[in-house]
């Protein structure tokens, strides 16, 4: 009897964890679709900053850009749609 209140608990706990990963695993970017900016403008403000945009599609709600910032060095960076604030970067 011991060792199924023992087994219950254990399935609970692991029920509880694979519970908390699933919304760990959810979109860096949670924002709205109708609340997004155009790509273009953001491909627009990166090149004024001196970018040169090699690909940009989006990824985890966010748009995520490749490319060589202006002092040439290549990024990949992930952006709010709505705000442009920097959510990730990779250089």
């Amino acid at each position: 009897m011991k060792s199924m209140i023992v087994s219950a608990t254990l399935a609970a706990a692991l029920a509880a964890t694979l519970a908390a990963g699933s919304a760990a695993a959810s979109d860096k970017c949670s924002v709205p679709k109708a609340e997004w900016q155009p790509q273009t403008a953001l491909q627009q403000k990166l090149e004024g900053e001196g970018w040169k945009v090699k690909k940009m599609k989006v990824d985890d709600g966010c748009y995520e850009v490749y490319g060589t910032d202006a002092e040439g060095k290549r990024m990949e960076v992930y952006f709010d749609p709505k705000t442009f604030a920097v959510v990730k970067s990779k250089s």
